[in-house]
């Protein structure tokens, strides 16, 4: 239901509580998802902000102006029928996570990294009970079988809506840690995107910026703040708890 160059046919939008969800009307009809699902989200914070970009919108419907409207549609139709598949792919990120794979030199650059990473390596072997080896170079190490099974288990906790903005969390950083980090509050959105570039950073201090580069990092930072914010309008619902 936002097909680019929909004309705007409705004056209000509203949203009720519904036995499984809130949803989100205009002028009455409820509105369903491009796959005809039901459009049904799990509070009422993501709820109004989803009504707060229909209501905003001007003759002619602009997609791209809808983020929030966007992510549940995705949550919905594509994340909700493949959660296990979806679980799986993010959970596969810990057998690879970036926090784990450090420079061998310069040295200043190895010695950001462990000051950087290794808190939040540390964070995971006791918060979560998963410790994680890290190593030099690009060749893969192998992580704790334990670590990452419970790792899995961490990820499958998530309901649709978590998991959409999980997922997008951790393959945009490259870390499954990171996006954990945010999701259970032990990093705020900013600083998480920060320490995910930390090596791209390093680089342009020394050889200057690249404007196509930079113009695509900056794409990814504003998905990936869009990630943190629509997990953040879940509250308590769809995430574990805060360890």
């Amino acid at each position: 239901m936002t097909e680019r160059g929909m004309r705007r046919f409705w004056k209000a939008v509203e949203v009720a509580k519904e036995a499984d969800g809130w949803s989100v009307a205009l002028d009455g009809r409820p509105l369903r998802t491009p796959a005809k699902a039901p459009f049904l989200v799990p509070t009422e914070a993501l709820a109004r902000r989803v009504a707060a970009e229909w209501a905003a919108q001007g003759e002619r419907v602009d997609p791209a102006s809808m983020p929030f409207t966007r992510s549940a549609n995705s949550a919905i139709d594509r994340v909700a029928p493949a959660h296990a598949e979806v679980a799986s792919i993010v959970a596969a990120y810990a057998e690879t996570d970036l926090l784990c794979y450090r420079a061998t030199h310069p040295a200043e650059l190895a010695r950001r990294q462990a000051e950087a990473w290794d808190p939040l390596l540390d964070w995971a072997a006791s918060a979560l009970g998963t410790p994680l080896k890290a190593t030099v170079g690009i060749v893969p190490v192998a992580q704790p079988s334990a670590s990452l099974a419970a790792l899995a288990e961490e990820v499958r906790r998530h309901d649709p809506f978590a998991l959409a903005a999980l997922h997008d969390l951790v393959a945009l950083s490259g870390s499954l840690i990171l996006g954990l980090a945010v999701a259970k509050g032990r990093l705020s959105p900013d600083r998480a995107w920060e320490l995910s570039r930390l090596d791209e950073d390093w680089q342009e201090a020394q050889w200057g910026t690249d404007e196509d580069a930079a113009a695509v990092a900056a794409a990814r930072r504003r998905d990936f703040l869009h990630a943190a914010a629509f997990l953040s309008l879940l509250g308590e619902k769809g995430a574990p708890a805060a360890a």
